[in-house]
């Protein structure tokens, strides 16, 4: 038996597209939970512990957790892509403020609307509105604010 110690180790097979998309996906929603672990502490105190208006709890918690999100994103799931800019700060809060929009728009109709007023169904609407809202921050996050290079190649 030889040993040959010339010959160079075969690389790791680069990852594949799906499960590229797969992990990516597991590490946005590590972030994204630890958001609405946020959102959802930061509006309970402020609805039922210090009885502000629902709205304004349900944009400030949506806000407070933007922030922190966007420290997940940058230094967690999308810590391989470039340094942030001046335009990917942007556009992050761009699209974010979007998705809070959302959030709260589809609160109100929740709250208001169906007359969902206590803990119980103030937080199942508050529930609903951050998946539907999240949906949308995921695909803008990927594709125009967290590009990766291969895809601004392409773009």
């Amino acid at each position: 038996m030889t040993l040959n110690l010339t010959e160079e180790r075969a690389t790791a097979a680069p990852v594949r597209p799906v499960r590229k998309v797969v992990l990516e996906v597991v590490k946005f929603g590590i972030v994204g939970g630890s958001g609405v672990l946020v959102n959802f502490a930061v509006f309970n105190a402020l609805l039922h512990g210090l009885r502000w208006p629902a709205m304004l709890a349900t944009v400030l918690a949506s806000c407070v957790a933007m922030g922190a999100n966007y420290l997940g994103f940058r230094y967690y799931t999308y810590r391989d892509r470039d340094a942030p800019g001046a335009r990917r700060v942007a556009l992050f809060f761009a699209f974010s403020g979007i998705g809070v929009l959302m959030e709260s728009w589809l609160f109100y109709v929740g709250y208001h609307g169906l007359g969902l007023h206590g803990p119980l169904g103030a937080n199942a609407v508050k529930a609903l509105s951050i998946v539907l809202a999240s949906a949308f921050r995921f695909l803008v996050y990927r594709t125009w604010v967290f590009q990766d290079e291969d895809a601004r190649k392409d773009f």
